[in-house]
């Protein structure tokens, strides 16, 4: 077994808000990443691809084409946008560091090859992230 990584990096703004909880409890749960007007970040995603080396090419998958739909799936639509209102695929979501993963890794799945995508981990920050392994989680490498 392989893996494969590619990054990207992305600048967008959110507000993290449960909309069905008062000002005070989302500025209670959430503090400053509460602020109606928002925040912003410099977003680092990596995404994993694990599978055989193809005997051919000596590839697992041409790291050109995971960056060509990383942009079109991810990045063309997040970078320099509002995370709560401008993607379509993040309606109704939080736009926290964890969801984020598990929407990009969703988002990102079927136009991968069936079984290859291992991880989705988003830097929020140089010193914040989160790993998203898909529904069968780690144990399985993210392949249900």
């Amino acid at each position: 077994m392989v893996y494969i990584t590619r990054r990207a990096e992305f600048a967008a703004s959110h507000i993290l808000a449960n909309p069905s909880w008062s000002q005070e409890e989302n500025r209670r749960v959430y503090g400053p990443c509460s602020h109606p007007n928002g925040h912003g970040h410099n977003y680092l995603v990596e995404v994993t691809l694990a599978g055989e080396v193809d005997g051919e090419t000596g590839m697992l998958l041409d790291l050109k084409e995971v960056k060509r739909i990383l942009d079109e799936e991810i990045i063309s639509k997040c970078d320099h946008r509002n995370l709560n209102v401008d993607p379509d695929f993040l309606e109704g979501v939080i736009p926290t560091a964890e969801n984020l993963a598990v929407r990009f890794f969703e988002v990102l799945e079927p136009r991968l090859p069936q079984g290859t995508l291992h991880r989705v981990r988003l830097y929020e920050s140089p010193r914040n992230f989160a790993d998203y392994y898909g529904p069968g989680g780690e144990a399985s490498g993210g392949r249900a």
